[in-house]
């Protein structure tokens, strides 16, 4: 399950975490509020939809002053990124950013464990970095039976920064972060960019987070931030049957009592040449592998 940035800071904020002040809105009116409220002269306008790429599609902006927020507000609201219209911005203060760097916690699959994924090269282009240098993306696996301890966060914070002053914010950051992750239950956490700002302090300008659907029975507060779409409400509505559904799309269904059974069918379907996705629908568990498109 996803949430918005905005959802993901409030989060963040209660762990500790420093984000930086923002405020929600849905109509250009309530952006030139939410700037008067926040006295600074620049804000920063970022659509609120889930799925990444926001920038670069002309979803975030910088505004300098109340007209460009109202300008930008209209722009942003209603507009269609990746398939997602904007029907909410998060209007926040602009930070002065002196470098960028990205920290995120995932499940690794290969470890069995949590892993930190650490970066210098923060910002809109870390996918380009994962591709083309992927050597500047630190990954350390992280022990559930000793989680991250001072030591072992501080030993992360060197992997970021030089400067003891930041190690040392980074820290409680890092800590906080993977505390978050596990109380959650969560399948991603991440930061990017985390910034180190003009004064030299650490700030989180972006907050992206998923949880584990098979364990939100647990968390009442973090389903009730669950906004699915049309797809997902089929997903969930099969879900309360006692069906694991997964559309993927296609004019072929595929109807297993297995995983791997639904796997190995929906190979032999694309050996035999299928062209476009299959949807399965499944008694036991959920698939998640998703055939590509030829």
């Amino acid at each position: 399950m996803k949430v918005y940035e905005y959802q993901a800071k409030a989060l963040f904020a209660n762990y500790g975490l420093p984000v930086d002040n923002s405020i929600l809105c849905r109509t250009v009116d309530e952006a030139v509020e939410a700037y008067k409220k926040l006295g600074g002269e620049r804000a920063v306008v970022k659509a609120q939809v889930h799925t990444g790429g926001r920038g670069k599609a002309g979803g975030v902006k910088v505004a300098n002053g109340e007209a460009e927020v109202k300008q930008y507000a209209t722009q942003i609201l209603g507009m269609d990124i990746k398939g997602f219209t904007v029907d909410r911005v998060l209007v926040g203060e602009a930070i002065n950013i002196a470098s960028e760097y990205y920290v995120s916690i995932v499940i690794d699959r290969k470890s069995k464990s949590a892993i930190l994924m650490l970066s210098r090269e923060g910002g809109m282009d870390i996918e380009a970095v994962a591709k083309n240098t992927p050597e500047k993306i630190v990954k350390i696996p992280i022990d559930p039976l000793i989680g991250l301890p001072t030591f072992k966060a501080r030993e992360a914070a060197f992997k970021l920064f030089d400067d003891m002053a930041l190690v040392k914010q980074a820290i409680p950051v890092l800590q906080n972060l993977y505390r978050l992750f596990v109380e959650k239950d969560a399948s991603l956490a991440e930061i990017n960019p985390l910034v180190v700002t003009g004064e030299g302090n650490l700030k989180a300008i972006d907050a992206k987070m998923t949880f584990d659907n098979n364990a939100l029975f647990r968390h009442p507060d973090i389903f009730e931030m669950f906004e699915p779409t049309e797809d997902e409400k089929k997903e969930q509505a099969a879900k309360e049957k006692g069906f694991s559904y997964v559309n993927l799309g296609g004019e072929i269904g595929c109807m297993v009592n297995g995983a791997g059974l639904a796997m190995a069918t929906m190979d032999m379907i694309k050996l035999y040449g299928a062209t476009r996705p299959i949807s399965s629908i499944s008694a036991e568990v959920p698939i998640q592998r998703r055939l590509s498109k030829q």
